[in-house]
């Protein structure tokens, strides 16, 4: 397991990789492909949004958007697993190395109607917190209802 930042060198493998992410989601965000069939890759990797990629055996697998919303305070904008490699925990190993790597508080929000999600983050929250998480639901400004877990790492025993 190989974990990367985004940079020019690899932009366009995470570019691939998200059109399977933002397929997978469409119906449930009502967002279609534009005249090319390409989904817009949103938020952008810029600024305080940085992009991780996972390679497992040379192989893109997995990626992740991640904005830094203030030092230390992080939000988990986009997260996906290409379906093949959604085995043996990897996205939950993948997103827990980038908890223990960039340390600070957390929040991670799912849109209504994508429950395997929900299942999915509660999982690896509660393992990784040992059930020390808030988790809320509201109606956000972008997505509508969404469900949205916190946690603080400076607030979680042996972190």
């Amino acid at each position: 397991m190989k974990i990367v930042t985004v940079d020019s060198s690899n932009k366009q493998a995470y570019a691939n990789l998200y059109q399977g992410y933002a397929a997978e989601f469409s119906k449930i965000i009502d967002d279609k492909p534009d005249e090319n069939g390409l989904f817009e890759i949103y938020p952008k990797i810029a600024n305080n949004v940085t992009g991780y990629l996972l390679y497992l055996e040379g192989i893109p697998a997995a990626l992740t958007a991640i904005e830094e919303k203030s030092p230390h305070e992080f939000e988990i904008c986009d997260f996906y697993v290409v379906p093949y490699f959604r085995k043996n925990k990897v996205g939950k190993q993948f997103i827990s190395t980038l908890f223990e790597r960039l340390k600070g508080s957390w929040e991670i929000k799912q849109v209504a109607g994508a429950d395997h999600a929900v299942k999915f983050w509660r999982d690896v929250v509660s393992d990784y917190t040992s059930g020390d998480y808030a988790e809320d639901q509201y109606q956000d400004d972008k997505w509508g209802l969404v469900t949205r877990q916190c946690f603080d790492h400076t607030q979680l025993p042996n972190k």
